[in-house]
């Protein structure tokens, strides 16, 4: 069965993943056996990875909800909806992306699964080309949340090496404060705050002020803005 029978498939418009250290996913949820089918033979011939499920139940069991790449889900099934599943991944926060397919879609249905994150919601039949770009789109989207996700661990871990005094010296730096002012502020002088701001650059792995700032931006909100709280 194709999803699209009178039309002509077409590669990917965008670049293939096969150079990633770990291949995306793309995970199809329909209960429909030849749909499944379908899905799987459009996104092999793309150069993805399918793997298929015939309900949230199955996919859920899996243990293939954190891997790489994209779902490709159908919104009304058996038992617990597209919609159901979209919802109880937000819930454990997992941001995977999520292209919706169905062949009854309706604007409030749509509305809601676009606020909740989808990257797209398409009626069946639908066009190959069209459906490939939303899948590259949504692998885009996963590889930038993981290539970020990755960088905020890396300077969480880096922060963890700094000791008191240089987390402050950190906290002042991020906020414009030169080494006059932080001396005044933390009673020390201004030798010592240099050889600390050294401390903190050579340790969060910063090559001038300017990266320094941009790693201390990639922690989250809460620990830049409770202070003494963290420190």
């Amino acid at each position: 069965m194709r999803i699209d029978e009178p039309l002509r498939r077409s590669a990917p418009s965008s670049r293939q993943h096969k150079n990633n250290a770990v291949e995306p996913i793309v995970i199809i949820v329909d209960d429909d056996a030849a749909v499944r089918e379908a899905l799987s033979e459009l996104i092999l011939s793309a150069g993805f990875q399918p793997v298929s499920f015939a309900s949230t139940r199955e996919v859920l069991n899996a243990d293939v909800l954190d891997s790489p790449g994209c779902l490709i889900l159908d919104v009304r099934m058996p038992g617990a909806s597209g919609l159901h599943l979209q919802h109880h991944l937000a819930e454990r926060g997992n941001a995977k992306p999520i292209i919706f397919l169905t062949g009854h879609g309706d604007i409030p249905m749509t509305v809601q699964a676009m606020k909740a994150g989808a990257v797209d919601f398409l009626t069946k039949p639908v066009r190959d080309q069209t459906l490939l770009d939303a899948v590259n789109a949504g692998i885009e989207l996963d590889a930038a949340r993981r290539a970020k996700a990755l960088v905020v661990r890396r300077n969480l871990e880096r922060l963890e090496t700094l000791t008191h005094r240089e987390r402050e010296i950190l906290r002042e730096v991020a906020q414009g404060r030169v080494n006059k002012q932080i001396a005044f502020d933390l009673g020390i002088s201004e030798v010592t705050v240099k050889l600390h701001r050294a401390n903190v650059m050579r340790k969060m792995g910063a090559g001038s002020i300017g990266e320094l700032i941009r790693a201390w931006e990639t922690l989250p909100t809460a620990m830049r803005e409770t202070g003494g709280a963290w420190i």
